[in-house]
């Protein structure tokens, strides 16, 4: 099995459905008369399920130079919803979109994973990924801000009169807050605090609360599927932001296996 083509295909297999979804996310949030920013939306919509489609139809045998010709084709795309989506950042936030329903930090929440997904299929096709101390601090910074986002939204958009699930929501928000800020504190006291003991237990208080946060978005996703909570939720966001959290999961114990030495690793291809 080719590593390069296996990590590119799950990434572009994974990245390619959520961008798809966020389109449909925007397009939900937007005004009636927002027709063309509609339109935009429908179009990468379209765009991002042809490319979830075509990496289907690729496998771990396929060519490594026909899936570095493809992750350029996704990087393009990815960079275009990038732009779109900065793009309706600056429109709400000078506020001419006055009424519409997407929050200005889920826009850049949104953006910065499209930023994610680009900058992840440059390193696979330069082979510039980083080494794995860097990258455990650095994975961990990114998704220990995308989970505290998520239980903010999710406080946001639950009925206010379900009390005890907001409740719940804010607890993850703080504690992903917490957590962040230690990400923090550790990634400026790089290299002293890059070493195997600190890391491993950075990795562990981190999946800890990543597994809490995924029970709970799986107990939301499912009363919600049932119209058993009140919300403005809409049920295939909800399982979006429990299948972040899965995958959040997945590299921490990935990171684990590495750092242990579980998983064979270098400095140029920690995963």
């Amino acid at each position: 099995m080719n590593a390069f083509v296996a990590r590119s295909l799950d990434e572009i297999r994974f990245w390619s459905r959520i961008m798809k979804e966020h389109s449909l996310f925007l397009r939900l949030g937007f005004r009636s008369e927002d027709t063309q920013l509609i339109q935009e939306a429908n179009g990468f919509y379209s765009l991002f399920e042809q490319i979830e489609a075509k990496s289907h139809a690729f496998s771990a045998a396929t060519a490594p130079e026909q899936i570095r010709a493809f992750n350029v084709e996704v990087h393009q795309a990815a960079s275009h919803i990038w732009v779109f989506k900065r793009t309706v950042l600056g429109l709400i936030l000078t506020c001419k979109l006055p009424g519409a329903n997407n929050f200005p930090l889920l826009v850049d929440h949104v953006s910065r994973e499209a930023n994610y997904f680009r900058n992840r299929l440059s390193e696979l096709n330069n082979g510039q990924l980083e080494p794995l101390a860097d990258a455990i601090i650095d994975e961990n910074v990114f998704f220990l801000k995308i989970m505290a986002d998520h239980a903010k939204f999710i406080g946001h958009l639950l009925d206010p009169s379900e009390r005890k699930l907001v409740d719940q929501a804010r607890e993850f928000s703080h504690d992903f807050d917490q957590l962040l800020w230690q990400a923090q504190d550790l990634s400026s006291m790089r290299p002293q605090s890059q070493t195997q003991p600190l890391l491993s237990q950075f990795l562990d208080q981190n999946r800890v609360s990543v597994a809490s946060l995924r029970d709970f978005k799986k107990t939301a996703r499912d009363l919600i599927e049932a119209c058993r909570v009140k919300s403005i939720i809409h049920p295939l966001l909800a399982d979006h932001v429990y299948r972040e959290a899965e995958r959040f999961l997945a590299i921490i114990d990935m990171f684990e296996n590495c750092l242990t030495g579980k998983t064979a690793a270098n400095q140029n291809a920690w995963h």
